[in-house]
């Protein structure tokens, strides 16, 4: 299953957007890593592969390192899942230079993919866009290299995939690896499409805990969540059955980077990231009353994005 949803799903029509992600915290010293792949078909130019490495160390400032554009063919010829520049993610693999950093790093998982929208919906491209976790607690070995010299990588990391026509009117997203059996990501967005960007967010959630996910159907419990898209701290809150789940954000702005998405259609998007954010979590239960199951608190440990637009 995780070999299909990885897969390239772009042949060559305009007007698609195709990413691969990986996001990484390491394991002593709590710093942040984001690889991000990305196909662009504009609606009238030809296609393009592009990304970038940002790092974050837990004693300064971030640093990003951009790689491509490059031309890309209509029907990928390898085994590869994206290549840019040199710069290339695939089964097990993600290798490259951008500027004064390199990176050879492997990752291995043994977790079935985790969909935060249903795998029905994916395959069969009903909406705007999607994702799915490939590895959402993959282990990452290798080395990388930067003016300061080369480091060694030991991290809990998710590698993800998503597909479709472009970014959202405005997002939040999450990954949080809560503790060793749970792990949230949460997908909150505003569609693009006419009619629909003044709706609230949508909130798409998966809480994997000692191997079940939860809410069963993230499409159907979707409306059951309130989110609140702001920054540094925004927040989503929802009942689903006699579940309740509260989570809150914080993005510090020394600990984020900035950087401009470009759709296909050529309209751009501001993404504010960080893979060292804040997150605290608080699930209940109803039992005549709502009596809390488990909170999780991470410091400097979570991953998360917000997206706008002017």
């Amino acid at each position: 299953m995780t070999a299909d949803a990885a897969r390239p799903r772009w042949r060559g029509q305009p007007g698609r957007l195709e990413v691969w992600y990986v996001t990484a915290t390491d394991a002593a010293t709590g710093t942040g890593l984001w690889l991000h792949h990305e196909m662009v078909a504009p609606l009238r130019e030809p296609a393009y592969a592009h990304g970038w490495i940002a790092h974050f160390p837990s004693d300064g400032p971030p640093q990003t390192q951009r790689f491509g554009p490059t031309p890309v063919p209509p029907v990928a010829s390898s085994t590869e899942w994206n290549s840019a520049a040199g710069c290339s993610v695939g089964p097990g693999r993600l290798s490259g230079d951008a500027g004064p950093v390199s990176w050879d790093l492997a990752w291995k998982s043994a977790d079935p993919p985790l969909w935060t929208f249903p795998a029905g919906l994916w395959h069969r491209e009903l909406l705007p866009a999607a994702q799915v976790v490939l590895a959402p607690r993959a282990q990452i070995t290798g080395t990388i290299t930067t003016a300061a010299g080369t480091s060694e990588v030991a991290a809990l990391a998710n590698v993800a995939h998503i597909y479709g026509h472009g970014n959202a009117e405005r997002w939040g997203w999450l990954h949080a690896d809560l503790d060793d059996d749970t792990v949230l990501e949460i997908v909150a967005a505003v569609s693009r499409r006419p009619g629909l960007t003044s709706l609230p967010p949508l909130a798409f959630v998966q809480l994997r805990r000692r191997g079940h996910d939860w809410p069963r159907n993230p499409l159907v419990a979707a409306p059951m969540f309130r989110t609140r898209l702001t920054a540094p701290t925004w927040t989503v809150r929802g009942v689903v059955g006699r579940t309740r789940l509260t989570v809150e954000v914080t993005q510090p702005a020394d600990r984020c980077v900035r950087l401009d998405y470009v759709d296909p259609d050529g309209s751009h998007a501001l993404c504010t990231n960080t893979e060292r954010a804040d997150v605290t979590v608080r699930l209940e239960r109803w039992r005549g009353g709502w009596r809390d199951e488990q909170r999780w608190s991470l410091a400097g440990r979570a991953h998360a994005e917000l997206g706008t637009r002017d």
